[in-house]
């Protein structure tokens, strides 16, 4: 794993209060040579087989599950859990030994009842943790409705799913269609360090599933983590991505999840700086990158330290920030905007989203001027985006707006720098 910090001004005056933003860039390991044998994954699906999914929706998820099956080996571990008002193993969890029965009884599913989410939920992290092996396991929750029974609440959900990820298990949840609570499907993927995805028609979701499994197998890190260890110089500590983060007595602690093969992740982080009373190069914090390596199972740690550079405020003055940090910057609070759009367009408040998207979307706009060349391309994207979103607002498509600005929003922050891992074309249905 390869890690590097740059920095957005490398100086600061001397007894002046500042501001630092700090762009980190992570390269996950290439995948072992073809000698080298592939780490078994753990992957459970907890599916809403509620009424609601009745039709092209049940059927898509159908379909979806029994490709993947196909891209399984024998030696994976692959259940599925469905609910409804009550919850039923339909696979249970363990190696793909029999590919045939577990497709044939995904086929025999059907659509019924009423949603109780944190049953299927809870039931299918149960499954995960019996069959999960030292690399872990991946739960991916697809729901097309609200939850109605059971645990409801958006942060209790949260902290299950924080809950897992502390023992090795990544939760991922895929809202289907424009009728799911994207508050509970943001807060599990939230909590759990996956992916929120959100497919409004069945093709779309079958794609996603698919992705979800080429990630997973394109895998060569895992319980990845990011310590921030400020030292005196520095008041506080920010980390701009939407990530789980956690306060320690060493400094704070951003969860990252999974990396596949090569690739990049980017993270930007905000030092307050209250004043220094000494001139020349200070340390102002140092950032240790924890993760485990697949296949080996190695744990590896790498350091890296930061400084500036104290100077009279006179030298300082002449100071260039650095325009790819800087730009990183603006795109990481475009992503915050939207997330609170998505809340208050899941209030029912289009006028409050609305000032959030349109600020986005002049802040981005602005940032274009001067970014570097290789990141014009996704302010670009960024703008359209928003303007798709002003647009649906402004339109009254308040419930697709919302689950959109929750999903793009996450997805950016949360994996920024992430692109999908390379398919494998899929083998013929058996």
């Amino acid at each position: 794993m390869h890690i590097s910090a740059h920095l957005d001004v490398d100086v600061i005056a001397v007894e002046t209060e500042d501001q630092v933003s700090v762009l980190i860039e992570l390269t996950a390991p290439p995948a072992p040579d073809n000698a080298a044998p592939r780490s078994p994954s753990t992957l459970e699906v907890v599916l809403d087989r509620s009424g609601s999914m009745s039709g092209p929706r049940i059927d898509g998820a159908k379909l979806a599950l029994q490709r993947l099956i196909d891209r399984l080996d024998p030696t994976d571990n692959f259940g599925l859990v469905a609910f409804d008002d009550r919850v039923e193993i339909v696979v249970p969890a363990g190696p793909l030994t029999d590919k045939p029965s577990a497709k044939s009884a995904i086929g025999a599913l059907d659509a019924r009842g009423t949603t109780d989410l944190s049953g299927g939920y809870l039931r299918g992290l149960q499954e995960a943790r019996r069959a999960a092996r030292e690399s872990g396991a991946t739960v991916l929750l697809v729901s097309d409705g609200h939850a109605n029974a059971g645990v409801t609440d958006p942060d209790r959900l949260e902290g299950i799913a924080a809950d897992a990820r502390g023992r090795g298990i990544t939760t991922s949840s895929l809202g289907f269609g424009l009728g799911y609570d994207e508050r509970i499907m943001s807060a599990l993927a939230r909590g759990g360090a996956g992916n929120e995805l959100f497919a409004e028609e069945p093709d779309t979701a079958v794609g996603l599933i698919a992705g979800e499994v080429e990630g997973l197998l394109a895998q060569t890190a895992q319980a990845a983590s990011l310590l921030v260890r400020p030292t005196a110089a520095v008041r506080a500590v920010q980390v701009v991505n939407d990530l789980p983060v956690t306060a320690t007595a060493d400094g704070i602690v951003a969860e990252l999840g999974s990396f596949y093969a090569d690739e990049i992740r980017k993270i930007v982080l905000v030092l307050e700086v209250p004043g220094i009373a000494a001139l020349g190069l200070t340390q102002v914090a140092t950032l240790e990158f924890t993760y485990v390596e697949l296949p080996a199972l190695k744990q590896h740690t790498v350091s890296v330290p930061l400084h500036v550079n104290v100077v009279p405020g006179d030298q300082a003055a002449g100071r260039v920030a650095d325009p790819a940090v800087r730009t990183e910057l603006v795109y990481l609070r475009a992503q915050q905007a939207k997330r609170r759009a998505s809340t208050h367009l899941s209030a029912g408040d289009a006028e409050a989203a609305l000032k959030e998207i349109r600020a986005a979307q002049e802040s981005v706009s602005r940032a274009m001027a001067d970014a570097p060349p290789e990141l014009v391309a996704d302010l670009a994207e960024e703008v359209e985006s928003l303007s798709y979103l002003a647009n649906e607002t402004q339109s009254g498509l308040i419930t697709r707006a919302a689950k959109y600005s929750s999903s793009d929003a996450y997805g950016k922050s949360s994996k920024r720098g992430r692109t999908t891992p390379p398919s494998t074309p899929e083998p013929p249905t058996l």
